[in-house]
């Protein structure tokens, strides 16, 4: 396996740029996940990477080569795409054997390969089996299963989960985690759903407009944000935002201080997320709210909250909690929870003074 060095990549199409100046170093064996909304050009930079976009600009190393002018099929990585472009009228030896047999591979190592992918994959009681004979994840297995006969130095893969339904996509999840201990790749993941980037990922990359707004472990993501758009992103329900100011040292919304909170002058915007809020009576927290909403998920509930000054909130509750729509409380804002942000968007502090 290898390490991915990206120096400087950009690339435009026509007057528009979908990547610019990214930098970033991706360890041997590490698990990277690209995360970022819709058109923040992470598929764009995987597919650089493997070659299937040129860049504008900037150099890619692959194991320390420069493979920036190198065709996709000798950078040795390997691609696994949304759609599992599998052949229907080859059975899932021949699906993962054809590239091989192509490439002139000799039949006894063909064998041997794809017998070691379908034992790493439980695929052994189905090559012999089609296509349409199998389910989505048994489809996603053999499409991963005809990257590992290749034995690349990188696996790339491009959204590979999101044609499969809820319950199967978390077993994926578990099986390319054990997928990537097994094999100790180098791996490049790019999804927009920030929840398989939190359990998934050694580092997590946040990409928005073509540029990278931060990267670092999933944890220091969550509690130390560097941007209000990476606050946002990381988390599931996003992150509560509220305009603030700050006056004589006391935080101030909507004309009210906020209970215990003290911050120097600069912040324009406060961050909470909905599991750090306490509940408390109604006068006993740090500001009052109305509850708009429950949904109740089992072993957690989630209110939707009105304050005075209008703004929304979301907090998770205990599963059986009563509180109901109509009715006061009182939230509590722990200090060392509270994020407060720049007009620009920076963070300033994570975690505030209480008075």
């Amino acid at each position: 396996m290898a390490e991915v060095r990206l120096h400087g990549v950009s690339k435009s199409y026509g007057p528009v740029r979908a990547l610019s100046d990214v930098s970033l170093d991706i360890a041997d064996g590490e698990f990277a996940v690209f995360v970022g909304p819709s058109g923040c050009g992470k598929s764009t930079l995987l597919r650089s990477i493997a070659g299937l976009e040129g860049i504008s600009s900037g150099r890619i190393t692959i194991g320390g080569e420069d493979v920036t002018d190198v065709a996709p099929s000798d950078r040795g990585v390997s691609m696994v795409f949304q759609s599992y472009a599998l052949y229907p009228h080859m059975t899932v030896r021949e699906n993962m054997d054809f590239g091989m047999r192509i490439n002139g591979m000799p039949k006894p190592e063909r064998e041997a390969r794809i017998a070691e992918a379908a034992r790493i994959l439980q695929l052994g009681d189905y090559l012999d089996r089609k296509p349409s004979q199998l389910s989505g994840g048994q489809r996603q297995r053999v499409a991963i299963g005809r990257a590992i006969v290749r034995q690349p130095k990188v696996f790339l893969f491009d959204e590979p989960l999101s044609n499969l339904d809820a319950k199967l996509r978390v077993q994926m999840r578990v099986e390319l985690e054990s997928l990537h201990r097994q094999l100790g790749a180098t791996m490049i993941y790019v999804t927009h759903d920030q929840v398989e980037a939190m359990t998934m990922a050694d580092k997590i990359v946040v990409l928005n407009a073509g540029r990278i707004e931060q990267v670092g472990p999933p944890m220091e993501l969550y509690h130390r944000p560097a941007t209000e758009f990476v606050a946002g992103f990381i988390g599931a329900p996003s992150m509560n935002f509220l305009d603030v100011r700050a006056e004589a040292g006391r935080l101030v919304h909507g004309g009210a201080p906020l209970g215990r909170l003290c911050a120097a002058p600069g912040a324009v915007r406060l961050g909470i997320r909905p599991e750090h809020i306490g509940l408390a009576a109604p006068g006993a927290g740090d500001i009052d709210a109305r509850v708009e909403l429950r949904e109740a998920l089992g072993g957690d509930s989630y209110l939707y909250v009105s304050l005075p000054s209008g703004d929304r909130l979301v907090v998770r509750a205990e599963g059986d909690t009563r509180l109901g729509p109509g009715e006061r409380v009182g939230l509590v804002l722990p200090p060392a929870r509270v994020h407060l942000f720049a007009a620009d968007g920076r963070t300033l502090q994570s975690g505030v003074e209480a008075a």
